[in-house]
């Protein structure tokens, strides 16, 4: 997907351009999702594709919203992040490439052992209810 950068700048707020853009990261304890309790899932801010379930979000205590597992494995990618002196694995959405946050070995061991630690500012939220209005119809099921 090829991302106008000026269409980009009007669309997102300052904060989602520089954390999917630039991979910054949200203030700890800021994002509006890190307390965020509702049915439904988690979709790019730039794309719209479907990055989490609200059944897979936990509260980890770290300032951000966790996540134990994106919706579809392959909805996410993976890359190694070496920045400010850190061994880190960074997570993007596929279609857009939008950076999300870090994937971390610290999560619950009864789901996985992996905490996905992800910026509110990366995230739209689409509740269960509007799931098929928004086109995400496909995800009724998993609240049912």
């Amino acid at each position: 997907m090829e991302k106008d950068e000026q269409k980009l700048r009007k669309q997102l707020s300052q904060t989602a351009y520089e954390v999917t853009q630039n991979a910054a990261t949200e203030a700890p304890f800021s994002g509006k999702y890190d307390q965020f309790d509702q049915p439904g899932i988690y979709v790019d801010v730039v794309s719209g594709e479907p990055l989490f379930s609200s059944l897979d979000k936990y509260d980890a205590g770290c300032g951000w919203p966790s996540f134990t597992k994106p919706i579809e494995k392959q909805s996410v990618k993976r890359h190694l992040d070496t920045s400010h002196s850190m061994y880190r694995t960074e997570v993007r959405s596929t279609e857009a490439k939008s950076h999300l946050g870090h994937v971390f070995t610290d999560g619950p061991q009864d789901a996985g052992g992996l905490r996905y630690c992800i910026n509110s500012a990366a995230l739209k939220f689409i509740a269960a209810d509007q799931l098929e209005q928004a086109g995400y119809g496909q995800y009724k099921t998993l609240f049912e």
